[in-house]
């Protein structure tokens, strides 16, 4: 059960790549200069990976948990 220890470190790593990509989104979107519906468009598409991004965190911490305990 060792190996879920370093299995679950690189999903939690993989979701933290994806937060860090959805703020890398929104701070470009918020240069862009768009109008309010265009705006509110694509950070409803963030939304959704942000969510996805945290997930996959919160299933590799889990991984990482489990391997340690067991």
């Amino acid at each position: 059960m060792e190996i879920l220890i370093p299995i679950g470190s690189f999903v939690a790593l993989l979701g933290l790549l994806g937060l860090g990509y959805c703020i890398w989104l929104v701070i470009k979107a918020k240069r862009a200069g768009l109008s309010d519906d265009e705006m509110k468009a694509r950070l409803q598409k963030v939304v959704a990976l942000n969510m996805a991004a945290m997930g996959v965190s919160a299933l590799g911490l889990m991984m990482v948990v489990i391997g340690v305990l067991l």
